[in-house]
């Protein structure tokens, strides 16, 4: 256990230096064998869909654990082990890196290269937002990210070492790939969705805590992040963003939620936290509190996986 704890602090200080592998990460490549997989057995149902992810992610979760397991008796292969596996699955630097590009696009007042660059953080169409609209988005984006992309895969790399960050991982990719209410995926991709919404409740939580418990560092408070958490994150149509996204709100002293639009499908979201709406600056403050957030994480991770040792 003192392999896997070193392993989560290596991959975490690799992502925060290097960010995601430059090529041939791990993730893309599973995504290419998923839609691969998805051409050949694709059919209408939750059926095929079920067995679809269970195929997936039970291989993905049983090749890391027998990757664990060969290097049982070397605990420096087990830590790099770890650690590779963490740096593949963690996006917290690219995740501020995208953020604080959109930030420098609305301070140069380029509205479209701001709207396409962030495209590259959320799926709705941005097309007829404004700087508000888009410095909105950023911080959402960044709250339900910082959840999925860092504390998610760390806590699970703390109770199931390499085989459970995989599993994670292999999870939330197909909730991306196949998990949205589409046409083609509202049944074939309900398991997907259903399955990381499972193993994001924990996690979900834990960020919305940490954000709350650290509001202090963005200026915020914390009794301001845990009321706004209790009162709206149950008006937020997902389980797992609405906890996340309130306290964020909260923590920041600004409003999140409204209108927005995904192709043919516009939704109309609760307004979250009292604030005024969010502008470029909370874009840099919700990186800093995001940043927060994904150290206090590693810590409860490290300490799960020195706890399950003893």
């Amino acid at each position: 256990m003192r392999a896997r704890a070193a392993g989560l602090a290596l991959g975490y200080a690799a992502d925060r230096l290097f960010g995601d592998p430059a090529r041939f990460h791990p993730v893309a490549g599973f995504g290419t064998m998923a839609r691969a997989v998805e051409r050949q057995v694709y059919r209408d149902d939750r059926t095929t869909g079920l067995a679809y992810a269970s195929a997936l992610v039970t291989g993905v979760g049983a090749a890391g654990l027998l990757a664990e397991r060969m290097t049982a008796r070397h605990p420096l292969m087990r830590t790099l082990l770890t650690a590779a596996t963490t740096w593949a699955a963690l996006g917290g630097r690219s995740l501020s890196q995208e953020a604080s590009y959109v930030r420098g696009w609305l301070d140069a007042d380029n509205l479209p290269a701001a709207r396409e660059q962030l495209t590259h953080l959320v799926g709705r169409d941005p097309s007829g937002l404004d700087e508000q609209g888009i410095s909105r988005a950023v911080v959402e984006s960044v709250a339900e990210n910082t959840s999925d992309a860092v504390v998610a895969p760390l806590l699970a790399g703390a109770v199931g070492g390499v085989g459970g960050i995989a599993a994670y991982r292999a999870a939330n990719t197909l909730d991306a790939m196949v998990g949205h209410r589409s046409a083609r995926y509202r049944s074939f991709g309900w398991a997907s969705a259903r399955l990381d919404d499972v193993l994001n409740l924990v996690p979900a939580r834990v960020s919305a805590l940490l954000a709350a418990a650290l509001a202090p560092v963005v200026g915020g408070s914390r009794t301001a992040a845990l009321s706004i958490w209790t009162r709206d994150a149950s008006r937020h149509p997902s389980p797992n963003a609405g906890p996340v996204e309130a306290a964020f709100a909260g923590a920041l002293g600004v409003q999140l939620g409204g209108t927005n639009v995904y192709g043919d499908r516009v939704e109309h979201r609760p307004v979250l936290g009292d604030g005024p709406v969010a502008l470029p600056t909370d874009i840099d403050r919700s990186v800093r509190l995001a940043d927060a957030v994904g150290l206090g994480a590693l810590a409860i991770s490290l300490g799960v996986a020195l706890r399950r040792r003893r």
